[in-house]
């Protein structure tokens, strides 16, 4: 039983049909619901077993209702922590503002904690499960044009890395997936370089691959994340300089994008 939240566009769509095969079931959350539903349909003509909910992802008291009913009927097996939101600097140059980086945090860092707690005592009395959360290689070093989401997307990346050692001892396993750019809806809208971009079905490959096998880290591109780490590993002024250096501007968006 698999579980996917921000299911009906992006990474989450693609792992949905990726997953939908003949006696396995789904469940699936997004904010549109007319996509999911799309999505949903996909999937049950694979032959998989769906329920869909459209769900806002903050509205954690809704999420985890429908996440235990889930589970108790339906033992969860793997949950996909990837529903996710962005935001950057506005075109005239301010950046995404106090009240854009509280959505984020609520979506990006509060929606998977949101996810993944609800599961997690049902994992532990079973003594089984895996739990893979979404994150992003904006997570490793701050990109100057979206603070904010990097910080959120840096929340999450830590987030899994303490639940992978603290949940190990007990047969659950963590994936943290830390993608680059890809074509999704939320790569669509930044601006500026997209270094070793990648199509979503080539993204989605890489990622049910890594899950297949319970990689601890799931990261792509690695030249790209590297790039990063070294950069973070840099005196301050001269990370700041090389930073700077590449452009990864994003635009605002209205609302929740399903991209991760």
């Amino acid at each position: 039983m698999v579980v996917i939240t921000g299911a009906s566009s992006g990474l989450g769509a693609g792992l949905a049909v990726s997953y939908a095969t003949p006696g396995r079931v789904l469940g699936l959350t997004g904010r549109n619901a007319a996509r999911l539903r799309g999505v949903a349909d996909a999937c049950r003509a694979l032959g998989a077993e769906v329920h869909e909910e459209c769900i806002d992802i903050t509205d954690a008291a809704v999420l985890a209702a429908w996440l235990l009913t889930f589970n108790t009927a339906f033992p969860v097996d793997l949950v996909v922590a990837n529903a996710g939101a962005s935001a950057g600097r506005r075109p005239d140059g301010s950046f995404e503002g106090f009240m854009a980086a509280m959505a984020l945090v609520q979506v990006n860092l509060l929606g998977v904690m949101g996810t993944v707690e609800p599961l997690l005592s049902g994992m532990l009395a079973r003594r089984r499960g895996h739990i893979a959360v979404v994150a992003s290689v904006a997570g490793y070093h701050g990109l100057p044009d979206s603070p904010a989401y990097s910080a959120t997307k840096a929340g999450v990346r830590v987030y899994g890395e303490a639940l992978r050692a603290a949940l190990a001892p007990h047969g659950i396993a963590v994936s943290v997936v830390v993608p680059g750019f890809f074509d999704s809806p939320m790569s669509r809208r930044f601006q500026g370089q997209q270094p070793l971009r990648l199509s979503t079905t080539r993204a989605v490959a890489i990622v049910r691959a890594g899950l297949d096998r319970h990689a601890r880290r799931i990261v792509f591109p690695r030249r790209l994340a590297l790039l990063l780490q070294a950069i973070d590993l840099l005196p301050p002024l001269l990370a700041d300089w090389a930073i700077r250096r590449v452009r990864f501007r994003i635009l605002p968006e209205r609302g929740q994008d399903e991209s991760g």
